[in-house]
C-alpha cells in the first residue's frame, strides 16, 4: 500500500471516530466501579441497529473502586422485562483489554466483540452488560437500547 492510500484510510478512520457519539446508557448497579464512557462501533445513530450476522466492537471505560484478580462479563438481552442470556465469545474481562489484577482507583478500557447471530429475531430490546469482580460484585453494569435488524 502506498503512502497516499494509507493517508486516505487514516483520514476516513479519524472522520468516523469524530462522527461517532458515545452510546447513551443507564447504570444498572455498578457496585464497585463507575462507568466513564460506552462506545459501540459501528453505531452511527441510537438506538444502535445491530445487523444479523455481524459483530460489533463494544468499548467501556470505567474506574475501579476495588482490587480484583479476575473479571467476568455477563450479558443479557432484556425483552419485555425478562433477561435472556446473550452469549459473547470471551467472558474473561482480563482477556478483553483489561490488565489484571485490577487495581483500586485505576481507569480501565474493556474492549470486546458483540456477535449478532443470523438466527436472532428482528426486535427492539435492552442490552444489560455486567463486568463482575472476583467477589461477584459489578465493576460496571450498564443498560442500553438496541434494535436487531436483517
Amino acid at each position: 500500500m502506498d503512502f497516499h492510500a494509507a493517508s486516505i484510510i487514516v483520514l476516513f478512520s479519524l472522520i468516523a471516530l469524530t462522527c461517532a457519539e458515545p452510546v447513551k446508557f443507564v447504570d444498572c448497579g455498578s457496585d464497585v466501579g463507575k462507568v466513564v464512557i460506552v462506545d459501540i462501533q459501528p453505531c452511527p445513530k441510537q438506538p444502535c441497529e445491530l445487523h444479523k450476522g455481524q459483530a460489533y466492537a463494544v468499548n467501556v471505560t470505567f474506574n475501579s473502586a476495588v482490587e480484583s484478580q479476575t473479571s467476568k462479563a455477563i450479558v443479557h438481552g432484556v425483552i419485555a422485562g425478562v433477561p435472556i442470556p446473550f452469549p459473547i465469545p470471551i467472558e474473561d474481562g482480563c482477556k478483553s483489554g483489561i490488565e489484571c489484577p485490577i487495581q483500586k482507583a485505576q481507569s480501565y478500557h474493556y474492549a470486546t466483540q458483540l456477535p449478532v447471530k443470523s438466527e436472532y429475531p428482528s426486535i427492539k430490546l435492552v442490552v444489560e452488560w455486567e463486568l463482575r469482580d472476583d467477589t461477584g460484585k459489578d465493576l460496571f453494569c450498564i443498560k442500553f437500547p438496541v434494535q436487531i435488524v436483517s
